[in-house]
């Protein structure tokens, strides 16, 4: 080899370096900058301190006074169980007194010209979706805004061969532009974004996934109701329901699930002005703002949630838009269990980062904001993990009248938990019917009857969720 050729190849590693670090920059922006934010650590020192303390406490109370211990241990629970579904309740009230989601007329809409409207970016990620490429294009083409105000990328992952070669094979229109994501570890779907986010040329920036079909309006009905909005309402989140709510029971009960979610829980959280968990798609951001808040954490797997989190923490808002995009409902219990053992375990690792700083989050959400984190971010997990462990407790005692188990139940407590179980059943339960009414599934409202059924699995879930977050953190 000569010394040009030398010269040349190391002309070009050092020019693939520099690459690669800027990309490393961009991705990991908020690792490195603001480390106590980032979920690349399960648990910090701090936290691992206090677990050990807490757990070496209980060990000696345990010793001493195991019964004392399970007895205050479970009136603490049923107390939490309680706050929980009061809070809850609560929410559903305000949803159903206040319609306070942002309604845009359609004399609105009509009134909005082509000209006046910005740069929308949409980002697309997809990891082997080369099935449903054409439908997606298609939906996107379908969407009622002006293709030459359209900025639309198409993030694909460099090991996701057959994904590139279907984009490769169809002729994009011009408002697509395919953009491969150089591999990082972790594979995410917010590192790929952060790349977009990096790429986005429009005023505003929305993330669909690859299965979405948004009402066509959904971009203009955003457009109009930033512009009425405040300016610290920085995130417009579209409700999310399926298409395919009727192919069997499990897509049935997570329709109904879906819909008291979107429909109840998070308008009452508009209404209140807490944060707003996010759901992973059809969340509308001012792209200025996002790139502000440094985008996604790429090691989190519910990196919407944990970004809602960031966003109300910063004193930015977001609100509910009465537009509704429509994904599909996974059918299979066993890829069913993997989506929501996911989700579980993210809503985890964003509970354990925003406690890190218990103080700074509460100065930051203020008094209502961190209720409404301890409930819906905390709550959702924790609830999920003890519900087997109450559940086996009642049968032990139903079936064999145990005096053990009755002897952790003391009279108030016993109170509490019989409060718990009927209630909150039936309220959820009729809020579940109440959710599918008000979405005109009335044919799915009975199914609500065989939701404690649903929270079996979904307990399931969580404790494969819960384990993999210390093997597999960010898979």
């Amino acid at each position: 080899m000569t010394d040009h050729h030398r010269e040349n190849d190391s002309q070009t590693s050092e020019s693939a370096e520099a690459r690669r670090a800027a990309l490393e920059r961009v991705v990991f922006r908020l690792r490195n900058e603001h480390p106590e934010l980032s979920a690349h650590r399960v648990l910090d020192l701090r936290q691992k301190v206090i677990l050990i303390l807490l757990i070496a406490c209980a060990c000696v109370w345990g010793w001493f006074d195991p019964v004392g211990l399970l007895i205050i241990g479970n009136a603490l629970m049923m107390l939490y169980y309680l706050a929980l579904c009061i809070y809850k309740f609560y929410l559903i009230d305000l949803a159903l007194v206040s319609q306070k989601e942002i309604r845009v007329p359609d004399a609105e809409l009509a009134a909005l010209s082509d000209q006046e409207l910005p740069v929308y970016t949409i980002l697309v990620p997809l990891y082997k979706e080369a099935e449903i490429l054409h439908g997606l294009i298609d939906a996107l083409a379908r969407l009622d805004y002006p293709h030459d105000k359209l900025d639309v990328l198409l993030l694909l992952e460099t090991d996701d061969a057959e994904t590139k070669h279907a984009v490769a094979s169809i002729k994009l229109p011009a408002f697509i532009r395919p953009v491969v994501v150089p591999f990082l570890a972790p594979k995410t779907k917010p590192k790929a974004c952060n790349l977009g986010l990096r790429l986005a040329r429009g005023e505003y920036l929305v993330i669909y996934d690859a299965e979405d079909r948004p009402e066509p309006d959904q971009l203009k009905k955003a457009v109009a109701a930033f512009r009425h909005t405040e300016p610290d309402v920085i995130c417009l989140q579209a409700k999310l329901n399926f298409y395919n709510p009727r192919q069997n029971l499990l897509t049935r009960l997570f329709t109904v699930e879906y819909s008291m979610w979107y429909d109840l829980f998070l308008p009452g959280l508009d209404y209140l002005s807490q944060l707003v968990p996010l759901g992973g798609t059809s969340n509308h951001f001012r792209t200025d703002k996002l790139r502000e808040l440094m985008g996604w954490d790429p090691y989190n797997v519910t990196e919407d949630c944990d970004l809602g989190v960031r966003l109300a923490g910063h004193g930015y808002q977001t609100r509910i838009i009465d537009s509704t995009t429509w994904e599909e409902a996974c059918s299979s219990l066993r890829y069913w269990i993997r989506q929501r053992s996911r989700w579980v375990k993210g809503y985890m690792q964003t509970y354990l980062v925003h406690s890190r700083r218990p103080l700074n989050t509460t100065r930051s959400l203020g008094f209502s904001g961190s209720l409404g984190f301890h409930f819906m971010v905390g709550g959702t997990p924790i609830c999920l993990l003890v519900n087997p462990i109450y559940w086996a407790l009642a049968v032990v005692w139903m079936v064999f009248r145990s005096e053990q188990v009755a002897g952790l139940f003391p009279f108030p407590v016993i109170v509490a938990a019989m409060v718990s179980l009927f209630a909150g059943n039936f309220v959820f339960i009729y809020a579940g019917m109440l959710a599918a009414c008000r979405r005109g599934y009335y044919d799915l409202a009975k199914h609500a009857l065989l939701m404690p059924f649903y929270w079996i699995l979904m307990s399931l879930a969580a404790w494969k969720g819960v384990l993999q977050l210390f093997r597999r953190p960010s898979f």
